[in-house]
């Protein structure tokens, strides 16, 4: 189930463009605008968890940071857990982690070792709010298989179809993004 063009046209009229940030020649999408907007939030959070009702999940996981917003929110909505998916060193507890290359270096998540370990056969859908290159999300998705459980889907708000990350990332998992970018 993907979202009408009436839709989708109301929420990309909800999130706002920085241009310059955070360096010049990017166009930063800010979903502050669309958290902040009663009914663009609420339509979005409906049709995710019209499209997620019949997927027999276990846990939505979220990636670091802007991903625990919409995960958080879905996973109650589904009545499913929800994990964090967060950057090195921010967990608590043994974890296992998984390292990205990004365009000026290497960056690293991590996850709970046993944070699937409450329920057999874990299912769970990878959710965050961009996908760019694609780094990250690839990353989380191959943690949520280190641990136990399966990557059903990574679902993004918004996908930047000029950039291969969503094609990247098919590679291991289905790939939902709600609204494409050119």
């Amino acid at each position: 189930m993907t979202l009408a063009m009436q839709d989708k046209t109301i929420l990309l009229n909800a999130i706002r463009d920085i241009p310059d940030f955070p360096k010049p020649g990017i166009v930063f999408k800010d979903i502050t605008t669309l958290l902040s907007d009663k009914e663009a939030f609420s339509l979005l959070m409906k049709h995710l968890a019209q499209r997620y009702s019949t997927y027999n999940l276990t846990h939505i996981a979220g990636i670091d940071a802007r991903g625990f917003i919409f995960g958080a929110a879905l996973a109650q909505m589904l009545g499913v857990g929800f994990v964090p998916i967060r950057k090195k060193g921010k967990l608590p507890y043994t974890t296992v982690s998984e390292k990205y290359s990004l365009e000026y270096g290497v960056d690293e998540v991590e996850i709970h070792i046993d944070a699937f370990s409450q329920v057999q056969n874990p299912k769970v859908l990878l959710i965050d709010d961009l996908i760019a290159t694609g780094g990250t999300a690839y990353a989380a998705a191959n943690l949520i298989q280190k641990v136990g459980a399966e990557c059903i889907e990574a679902c993004f708000v918004m996908g930047l179809d000029f950039l291969d990350g969503q094609s990247k990332l098919s590679e291991i998992t289905k790939v939902y993004t709600v609204i494409g970018v050119d």
